[in-house]
């Protein structure tokens, strides 16, 4: 006898357009996998890329003899990659709202579950 899947352990495809216009109404519930939205609203912004770029100057900065501006932009810098880490999953919902590419990956790879309510 082979076993069937069950219907619990597999989500049914919401598409983005009834995602979107169904979330603010409650029709949904998003469940977020905390660990994966991290690297994956990261890659999404951005933002590790950009961090680079803004504490490389600062280092740059301070070296030569501006230490209070080169400290704040390594301190910016900083601040954006834990902004990012700690509110991931909120960034997460905020871009799968409004863009269908990082709602269809997000969905896809398992870093976003989307249920019916």
């Amino acid at each position: 006898m082979s076993e069937q899947d069950d219907p619990q352990d597999t989500a049914e495809h919401i598409p983005f357009a009834e995602f979107s216009n169904g979330l603010p109404q409650g029709r949904f519930r998003v469940i977020v996998n905390p660990a994966l939205a991290v690297p994956f609203v990261a890659h999404c912004t951005r933002a590790t890329p950009l961090a680079m770029a803004i504490i490389g100057p600062g280092v740059a900065a301070a070296l030569v003899g501006y230490p209070w501006i080169g400290g704040l932009l390594v301190a910016l810098g900083i601040l954006l990659r834990r902004l990012v880490k700690s509110q991931a999953p909120r960034i997460l919902l905020h871009l799968a709202t409004r863009l269908p590419s990082v709602y269809e990956q997000a969905t896809e790879h398992g870093v976003l579950e989307v249920r019916r309510a």
